[in-house]
């Protein structure tokens, strides 16, 4: 693929200060709006597109930030970081999805042997992380879209509260359930990409790889008819709550999801704590519309994905997490993504501290 030029995204500063802009984890494409969200907080962002005078996207700014505390009920609480991962739009709905992935303490610089052998022993859960939010959108006085707690009959409402997260659920499953106890950067449970298809989501899972076979579950969630605050996942015609697909990225994880008409564009890249490759491929018909009976599980061979491109990485840094397909009235007709990094390099850090996103050119 090729990458056709840099934009900037400008943040305030409360989220420079938080560390938003060096961190972002997920993105999604909304009219003249941009959704981010960055994996160090528990919020997310909205930045507004800007253009020249024949209307080519110039850059993003004008950042509004939305607390999850003031929308759901969080388990830990308005300050410990919610690690979302991944975002989409649904009609009138916003999703946002934390990793649902324990850590493993990281050893620093400074930490003496002693230390660094404790941290490493030490394992931790940040309930936070353990969220899948469905939040109501309405138009806000500025005409842009906006999440709100409530809107008419509509509830902000939340899977995972109550020991019903996506990690609970899969707490029997004879593929993962091995894996929940173990952090993410051990190729544990890692929660990258969520994506709409009709009344399902799709979550894609950056680990755990098994052995080379990527994972993509499925689930159907709805509102509990006890509390409109409260999601469930719901069956499918078999029964099951949820579905397990599993994708040949040769070795690698799941990184972002984003639908593409029909099509899903599945970004892949590494698991664990490693630096590249990293890959865009298309999973033809993925977001058709699912027919409730015949769509069942399914094994997804290397050969039923198209590559659509390799993407650019750093070693350490430049850490594509998300990708969006952009508005053509935005990008002068042409299909283009915008691509936005987690651990930016030194070059990608304007002088107007301004994060530079990438605009790629989408082969057809």
């Amino acid at each position: 693929m090729y990458v056709e030029r840099q934009i900037p995204l400008r943040f305030g500063h409360a989220s420079r200060a938080a560390q938003t802009h060096v961190n972002l984890s997920a993105v999604r494409q909304d009219g003249r709006c941009l959704w981010v969200a960055g994996d160090e907080t528990a919020t997310v962002e909205r930045l507004t597109a800007r253009t020249d005078e024949h209307g080519r996207l110039t850059g993003y700014d004008d950042e509004r930030t939305f607390f999850l505390a003031d929308l759901i009920p969080l388990p830990a609480g308005r300050e410990e970081e919610a690690d979302i991962e991944g975002l989409c739009r649904d009609g009138a709905w916003l999703w946002a999805i934390g990793s649902h992935s324990l850590k493993r303490k990281r050893i620093k610089p400074h930490h003496n042997d002693a230390k660094s052998r404790r941290r490493l022993a030490s394992v931790v859960r940040e309930d936070n992380r353990f969220v899948l939010a469905r939040l109501p959108l309405v138009t806000g006085p500025d005409g842009l879209p906006e999440p709100v707690a409530r809107d008419g009959d509509r509830a902000a409402a939340v899977l995972g509260l109550h020991k019903d997260s996506l990690a609970d659920l899969l707490a029997d499953d004879p593929h993962l359930a091995p894996f929940l106890a173990i952090p993410s950067k051990d190729n544990g449970l890692d929660i990258e990409g969520v994506a709409t298809r009709g009344d399902r989501l799709y979550i894609g899972l950056r680990g755990p790889v098994l052995r080379g076979w990527a994972v993509l579950v499925e689930i159907r969630p709805g509102t509990d008819p006890d509390d409109p605050h409260r999601l469930r996942a719901l069956r499918f015609a078999d029964g099951a709550r949820y579905r397990t697909h599993f994708l040949d990225l040769r070795g690698l994880g799941i990184r972002d999801l984003c639908p593409h008409g029909d099509d899903l564009l599945v970004l892949a890249g590494p698991s664990m704590g490693l630096s590249g490759p990293v890959r865009l491929l298309r999973w033809r018909g993925a977001c058709g519309t699912p027919a409730p009976e015949a769509d069942a599980p399914g094994i997804v061979h290397a050969d039923d994905l198209e590559t659509v491109g390799d993407l650019p990485h750093g070693d350490g840094e430049d850490h594509a997490e998300g990708v969006a397909v952009l508005d053509t009235g935005l990008t002068g007709g042409r299909e283009k993504l915008l691509v936005v990094y987690d651990s930016p390099a030194a070059a990608r850090l304007a002088a107007d501290e301004a994060v530079l996103a990438d605009i790629v050119t989408l082969p057809q």
